[in-house]
């Protein structure tokens, strides 16, 4: 894995406008196949476009508590690199996923997280993802406390999410923690639901590289 921050653009519903976002070379692109988010990719894209965006980005289909047999067929259809779980799934689910997609296992963050009950997971993710905690699966746009971070302890690399906009590049590049491999940009970066501002996006690529 580079020594450099990771971009992942998440909930983008638009054909024109994603293959804009892959132009720019950001590494990977999240696309929503959870019917109740504003983002639901399933409306605007079919699976054979997503199938045709080839090259470096890693294509990740978003889930929440979705039958696995779904998802293995997404993953198949649309040649999904990653998977991303957002609802309740177990780590005996994540290990199932695992067996044709890399796994991204999201949590909601605050206070009261308990960091322990990440271990049972380890083994059977690739990246963890923390958003801020909601009575929703994600999509507040507001920032969990950065600082809650130290009490994680393990090795696998972290995507960090929840209402990050292009001011917060800064205050990310100066962030301690060497397990922070990836941020996750989405509603900050909107044009409307779905649609992302490209200019925005590269502005804040190129903040991180600076």
């Amino acid at each position: 894995m580079e020594d450099r921050y990771y971009i992942k653009v998440c909930g983008l519903t638009d054909p024109q406008n994603i293959k804009k976002i892959v132009d720019l070379g950001v590494d990977f692109i999240g696309l929503i196949f959870y019917p109740e988010s504003k983002r639901y990719v399933g409306d605007f894209v079919d699976a054979n476009y997503i199938k045709s965006l080839t090259g470096r980005v890693n294509k990740v289909g978003v889930y929440v508590n979705e039958d696995i047999e779904t998802v293995y067929e997404d993953v198949e259809d649309m040649d999904l690199q990653y998977v991303q779980l957002h609802g309740e799934e177990t780590p005996a689910y994540c290990a199932k996923v695992k067996k044709v997609a890399k796994v991204i296992k999201a949590f909601g963050i605050d206070a009261k997280f308990d960091f322990e009950k990440l271990k049972k997971y380890e083994k059977d993710v690739n990246w963890f993802l923390f958003d801020t905690k909601t009575s929703d699966y994600g999509g507040s746009g507001q920032k969990f406390d950065w600082k809650l971070l130290k009490k994680y302890k393990l090795k696998k690399p972290v995507i960090i999410s929840g209402g990050i906009s292009l001011d917060d590049a800064i205050q990310i590049k100066k962030l301690p923690y060497k397990f922070v491999k990836a941020v996750d940009l989405n509603s900050k970066f909107e044009e409307e639901p779905g649609i992302k501002d490209v200019d925005m996006v590269y502005t804040f690529m190129e903040y991180l590289k600076a």
